[in-house]
C-alpha cells in the first residue's frame, strides 16, 4: 500500500495530530511512563495550540497517510547540522508492517535533502520495541539522556543518532557498518551482500 507524507499546515490537520497523539500515547506510554505523565505530556506537547506553536518555531509535522487512511504522525527539526527526530508514531493496528521503517527513510532523505548530516533522537530507556528497530535501522545508542520536563515528571530516555551522509560502508564513528541503504549490517551480511 502506498504510504504519503503529508506536512501538517491547516487546522483541520493539526487537530489530526491533537486526536492521533491521545490515542497513541494513551494506549502506548500508558504502561511504560504511566497515566499521569502520559496525560502531562499530552497537555503540554500535543494540543492544538502547542503543535501549531511548535511549526512556528520551524518543528516540521507530517500525517502518515495508506491509502485514504491516517495512519500516523512524525514531527522532526532541522538544527545545525543534524535532523532532530522528535516524533514517529504509527495507530496500534498499523505497527510491524514497515511503515515506521517507511518514515525513518522519509526523514532521511529529508535531511539530505536539506543538507543534514545526521539525524538524531531521543527515546525512552523502556521502550524496547523502539530501540531495536532504531538499531535495525543504522541508529547509535550514545547513552542516558534525563530531561526534567516540568509537573514532577521527567523524560528518561537513551540519546541516538544516525549518519546519513553514508551510503554504505563504517560510520567512523560509531564503528557500525551499513549497508548501501544507511542499515545497520552484520560483517557476514556484509560480505554476503557484496558477493552478490
Amino acid at each position: 500500500m502506498r504510504t504519503r507524507f503529508i506536512q501538517v499546515s491547516t487546522e483541520r490537520q493539526i487537530k489530526t495530530v491533537e486526536s492521533l497523539a491521545r490515542e497513541i500515547w494513551t494506549e502506548h506510554y500508558t504502561p511504560i511512563i504511566g497515566k499521569g505523565q502520559v496525560v502531562y505530556m499530552l497537555r503540554k506537547f500535543q494540543t492544538r495550540k502547542a503543535v501549531s506553536d511548535q511549526i512556528g518555531e520551524g518543528v516540521l509535522y507530517f500525517l502518515l497517510e495508506a491509502g485514504d487512511e491516517v495512519i500516523g504522525y512524525m514531527a522532526v527539526q532541522p538544527r545545525d547540522d543534524e535532523l532532530f527526530l522528535s516524533k514517529i508514531y504509527v495507530r496500534a493496528p498499523k505497527r510491524s508492517m514497515g511503515y515506521g521503517r517507511r518514515a525513518v527513510r522519509f526523514i532521511e532523505d529529508l535531511a539530505r535533502d536539506r543538507g543534514l548530516r545526521r539525524i538524531s533522537l531521543t527515546v525512552n530507556k523502556n521502550n524496547t520495541g523502539a530501540l531495536r528497530a532504531y538499531e535495525r535501522l543504522g541508529f547509535s545508542n550514545l547513552g542516558p539522556v534525563l530531561k526534567e520536563i516540568g509537573g514532577g515528571f521527567v523524560m528518561d530516555d537513551y540519546g541516538m543518532e544516525k549518519d546519513v551522509s553514508l551510503r554504505g560502508g563504517t560510520d567512523p564513528r560509531s564503528g557500525v557498518k551499513t549497508d548501501r541503504l544507511g542499515r545497520r549490517c552484520s560483517v557476514r551480511s556484509a560480505v554476503r551482500r557484496k558477493r552478490v
